[in-house]
């Protein structure tokens, strides 16, 4: 039998009988789960810290909507092709929702010009994803969230602490639900933490005298420096990322004709940091003429705002074979966040919420140990291979700017960064390699390998003492962005 979507039908809770879940956090990650739980028939409560509720259309929400909780609520989001193919199949109401309030379906393919694409090809729809504000995206998904049964939000609910019940044999606490800044007890079969990129998550764990869970950091972080824009040629706007010494450039189409620029450099670039200044930001730009012709045109609604940098991360509640707690897991950027330039937070975090959904179809939640593990192994398989492609282009490109700041070049032992610099430098000119860096960095959210070039190219990337940075020519120097921001 098929579902109204015309998908077949699947197993829903009451297979296991409906289970009572908490969620923390109503972000995009937060609510996707709630909605995939809840439409698997259980009973979903969602508490956000943040008291404000969304209302009114795309303008209302990006200016008068404020999430204190969220650092990067106004910084520029792309929802990649991978997360518009998932929620097309999981969440459609959703991404009807959302391209209702503005959001259009783009992608790096339509924003260049044809002698670069090779024109229009069969398979180009499949690289695009969608363009909008985060207060948009996070827009649609309340007022979906609003009208599903079973699903209730409930805002300015602060969780203080975490309610266990009865240690297992080994000592493991079981949390049964979560205590709000009123005292109320919330009771649950399963918490689930979707609180996102600074989750206390660590600390709640610690009230239930649980061990800490183990998280592998990275030292170092990146720091953007945005300002938005409108324009009436945001059509033509591209979904870009592109590198040059010491500093990367950001420029992401959004919804209602609006559009970000964004500088990207390492938290320890001590005179990167004048990027602050709108005036300092201004002559930085005029270092990418294709950009300062698009600002130049274009209406400025924002000052620039940063968002400091926060070191990829990965936390696991499995510690030495055995849960540190059972009845709780992490989804999202609260299991792994990573640098958010490469726009993949939204698309783990959906991916992740899938994911639970599926376990707590093989293991009810009252097998909370049993749980626990499963869903941990799941999230090996299939959530931390994404993680690490994308911690290794972090760090790679994190070792080649701080060569570069100290007047170095990068020479890596692994080729894997070679083959996508080398993509990276292709893509311009052959369409065949543009179509492969984008399925590999947008769709597939994989590593290219040699297989993915052509036998000359194969053939340098693999000689001895290779380096090729993969930057655009004419891109700024070091010497001329701290020239251009007034720093010795």
């Amino acid at each position: 039998m098929l579902d109204e979507h015309g998908r077949a039908e699947v197993p829903r809770a009451e297979v296991f009988g409906m289970a009572r879940i908490t969620v923390l956090g109503a972000g995009h990650n937060g609510l996707a789960t709630a909605l995939l739980l809840a439409g698997d028939g259980h009973e979903v409560t969602v508490l956000e810290r943040d008291r404000a509720a969304p209302e009114g259309g795309p303008e209302r929400l990006s200016t008068g909507w404020e999430r204190p909780g969220v650092s990067q609520f106004h910084l520029p989001h792309y929802m990649l092709a991978n997360w518009r193919r998932r929620m097309a199949s999981e969440l459609p109401e959703v991404l009807g929702e959302l391209e209702g309030m503005g959001g259009r379906r783009l992608g790096t393919l339509d924003g260049l010009p044809a002698h670069v694409t090779g024109g229009f090809r069969a398979g180009d729809e499949e690289l695009r994803g969608v363009a909008a504000r985060r207060p948009v995206v996070e827009g649609a998904f309340a007022a979906v969230a609003a009208r599903t049964p079973g699903l209730t939000v409930r805002r300015g609910t602060k969780v203080m602490a975490l309610v266990a019940g009865p240690r297992s044999s080994d000592g493991v606490p079981d949390v049964t639900g979560v205590v709000t800044q009123d005292g109320e007890v919330v009771e649950s079969e399963l918490v689930v933490d979707a609180m996102g990129r600074r989750t206390p998550i660590d600390a709640l764990v610690r009230t239930v005298g649980a061990r800490p869970p183990r998280l592998w950091r990275e030292r170092l972080a990146f720091v953007y420096y945005c300002r938005h824009f409108r324009t009436d040629q945001a059509a033509a706007t591209p979904v870009l990322r592109t590198n040059h010494e010491t500093v990367s450039l950001l420029a992401f189409v959004a919804d209602s004709g609006t559009f970000s620029l964004s500088f990207v450099v390492a938290s320890n670039d001590r005179p990167a940091r004048e990027l602050r200044d709108v005036d300092v930001w201004e002559r930085a730009l005029t270092l990418f003429p294709a950009a300062e012709r698009l600002r130049a045109a274009s209406e400025p609604i924002s000052g620039v705002q940063v968002m400091s940098g926060a070191e990829d991360q990965r936390r696991s509640f499995i510690v030495d074979g055995n849960p540190v707690v059972t009845g709780l897991v992490p989804v999202g950027d609260s299991y792994a966040r990573t640098n958010p330039s490469l726009g993949r937070g939204t698309s783990i975090g959906l991916a992740h919420a899938c994911l639970l959904r599926d376990t707590l179809r093989e293991v009810e939640p009252r097998r909370s140990e049993a749980l626990a593990h499963r869903f941990a192994e799941a999230t090996e398989s299939a959530i931390d291979p994404i993680y690490h492609v994308t911690a290794d282009y972090d760090r790679h490109r994190m070792a080649q700017v701080q060569a570069e700041l100290i007047g170095d070049t990068y020479r890596p032992a692994d080729p894997s960064w070679s083959v996508l610099c080398m993509l990276d430098s292709l893509k311009a000119k052959d369409a065949d390699l543009l179509r492969v860096y984008l399925r590999h960095v947008q769709l597939d959210l994989t590593a290219p390998g040699l297989a993915d070039l052509p036998p000359a190219a194969r053939a340098e990337v693999t000689t001895p003492g290779h380096v090729r940075p993969g930057y655009p020519p004419g891109g700024p120097t070091r010497a001329e962005l701290l020239a251009a921001i007034g720093a010795d």
